[in-house]
């Protein structure tokens, strides 16, 4: 006797959700009749009939009861009703992938892979996302699994780092959906005490190079990160890693940070709701200042603040009003504050230059560009490029003459007093205290075990 055959043929009877009253009252008999049957066999293929008492137990799967959606009940396993075809899921491995090259198209992707362009002009009229595919670029990746005769059986395309277009081809017909690609993000810790720079010090604490210029622009209004830096400064930071289906993506955001300065102690933490995001030290101040104190990144001061400098073409003694940046001609040059820009034009002492207004009776000034990018009656944001160190005007080689002027009166960029942005009030001060609290006990924590790890 055929007990599988016959156990099949009980199990998709029953299964049949029209046969469910009778299948409960029939449920003792249906577990008979499969005793039956498995003493039936045994008998048949004993070479001689035994006279010995079967006292075995048989542990008996009852059919399960499938919902009306063919989902499987409690304990339940896969609908057996459903096709036993290839699911969505099926297509999501062994991808055969192929990087874009530069001047390469995606017919052309398509002609190497055995794929008609009739295919792929299919393709990009399913939908919006799909018709963006005409727009690719050199590094982009293209994943591709074919079907048991060569046919496209689905292709896959990173829209960006979270999303990824997948296109099906079921039989003939065409699907495309967004899926999203799961990001699992993981807080780490690093510390590090500078010898000789802060990038040296961040690399040797396992930061990327993304990572350590976002610690140096966290605090960078309150320290200058190349004139200000002692050795024996200390930094730590909790921070996010980013990993993108097991595999490290990038480093996310610092949560927090402490910077030590020369003794003295910085902290930032990161806090954003609905209207305000960025950086705030404990007590809720915004880490920003209304002013850049650099308004570029520069190799070294090649001129302070002198009242009374020798010009080094002039050859005489008139006042340095400002601070001379050295910096590779071509470096962007930014606002140091909002405002509107009251002159951008060129002089044979300034060349190219560019002076902005501020609130407060504030004019900053930037001379010597190799090129402007704003012009006259602009607004400008703080941080917005306005041009490009050069040396043009009564220049000796690229640099960036910078002056911070109050109330008409010319004043030390590198030590005025800088305006500060509004404070954290409020509920927005309550819901920042609430997270910092946590991230401050564990910077502490942090600073704590350095320290007696330095005095061993």
């Amino acid at each position: 006797m055929d007990t599988a055959g016959f156990m099949q043929g009980l199990r998709a009877w029953m299964a049949n959700d029209g046969h469910w009253p009778t299948r409960q009252k029939l449920l003792v008999f249906g577990a008979t009749l499969v005793v039956i049957g498995m003493l039936i066999g045994v008998f048949e293929t004993s070479p001689e009939p035994q006279a010995e008492t079967f006292s075995e137990a048989f542990d008996l799967s009852l059919p399960e009861r499938f919902a009306a959606d063919g989902t499987a009940g409690a304990g339940g396993d896969a609908d057996p009703r459903q096709s036993a075809g290839p699911s969505r899921e099926t297509y999501l491995d062994s991808w055969n992938s192929v990087t874009v090259h530069a001047g390469q198209t995606l017919d052309a992707i398509f002609r190497q892979q055995g794929f008609s362009v009739t295919l792929l002009h299919q393709i990009l009229a399913l939908n919006e996302d799909t018709k963006g595919l005409k727009r690719i670029r050199p590094g982009d990746v293209f994943d591709f699994r074919t079907g048991e005769n060569g046919e496209l059986a689905a292709m896959r395309y990173a829209l960006d780092e979270r999303r990824y277009l997948v296109v099906y081809n079921q039989g003939g017909r065409l699907d495309a959906d967004v899926q999203t690609r799961e990001i699992a993000t993981e807080i780490a810790e690093a510390e590090g005490v500078i010898d000789s720079s802060l990038f040296v010090a961040g690399k040797q604490a396992g930061l990327s190079d993304a990572m350590i210029m976002k610690l140096a622009y966290i605090f960078g209004w309150d320290i200058d990160f190349v004139l200000d830096i002692r050795e024996g400064d200390r930094f730590m930071l909790v921070y996010e890693r980013l990993y993108r289906e097991g595999e490290f993506l990038r480093d996310g955001d610092i949560l927090a940070a402490t910077f030590v300065n020369q003794g003295q102690r910085f902290q930032a933490i990161r806090f954003e709701n609905d209207q305000i995001s960025g950086y705030f030290a404990p007590d809720g101040r915004d880490m920003r200042k209304a002013f850049l104190r650099a308004p570029l990144n520069f190799s070294y001061i090649s001129s302070s603040f002198n009242p009374r400098r020798m010009h080094p073409v002039l050859k005489r003694v008139r006042p340095h009003n400002g601070i001379d940046y050295h910096a590779p001609r071509g470096t962007p040059v930014y606002a140091a504050g909002a405002g509107t820009v009251t002159r951008s034009g060129y002089s044979s002492a300034n060349g190219h230059h560019v002076f902005i207004k501020h609130a407060g009776g504030i004019e900053t000034r930037y001379l010597h560009f190799t090129k402007r990018t704003v012009k006259k009656g602009q607004k400008v944001a703080q941080g917005e490029t306005i041009g490009t160190v050069g040396s043009t005007g009564l220049a000796t080689g690229p640099h960036l003459h910078y002056e911070f002027v109050v109330n008409g009166v010319h004043r030390n960029p590198r030590t005025v007093a800088l305006p500060k942005v509004e404070p954290l009030k409020g509920e927005s001060l309550t819901a920042f205290k609430s997270l910092a609290a946590p991230l401050l006990t564990q910077l502490g924590r942090m600073e704590s075990a350095s320290l007696y790890a330095s005095r061993e």
